[in-house]
């Protein structure tokens, strides 16, 4: 089940991500988001998720989903995630590092998020972020992992936008 969401912030060639404090990716550098609760809609959610998390206002700027990423963790599903990017201006002024209680929050370079020596992030970031933040269309990203290692990684372009 898709049960959760994720929305990277892009400032110029920056990204706004969040050095979590709890699992899942304790310690790890990722986008901001969390769990859809109740009726609420995947969109609905990653509005109020990244408000809670960084009090900035995505409807104030266009919303693009991304698709999905899910996993498959030692013969199990293990759910996954709707993921949405949002551009923000180069005059968009977000001081950082910001201390929260979800994490730290901080504006890394794409290059930075990007490089194969990156072990501040989590293996399937670096997968995923080239079509989040270079190809217009959705995809659906699938991870399989065995014994807490990434042993398959597919992707699937999506037709239909979904929000």
């Amino acid at each position: 089940m898709v049960g959760m969401t994720l929305c990277i912030i892009k400032r110029n060639n920056e990204l706004l991500l969040l050095n979590r404090n709890s699992k899942p990716a304790k310690g790890l550098w990722n986008g901001t988001g969390g769990k859809i609760e109740g009726i609420e809609t995947p969109l609905e959610c990653v509005i109020r998720e990244v408000n809670e998390e960084t009090s900035i206002d995505i409807r104030n700027f266009q919303i693009i989903y991304k698709g999905q990423v899910t996993w498959t963790v030692d013969n199990n599903d293990a759910g996954g995630f709707h993921l949405y990017l949002v551009e923000v201006p180069s005059d968009f002024s977000y001081s950082t590092p910001i201390k929260t209680k979800e994490g730290i929050l901080d504006w890394k370079s794409i290059d930075w998020a990007l490089s194969e020596e990156n072990l501040g992030l989590g293996e399937a970031i670096p997968k995923y972020l080239p079509f989040v933040l270079y190809e217009d269309s959705p995809y659906d990203f699938h991870f399989t992992l065995l014994k807490n290692k990434l042993i398959d990684f597919t992707y699937l372009k999506r037709d239909i936008v979904k929000n």
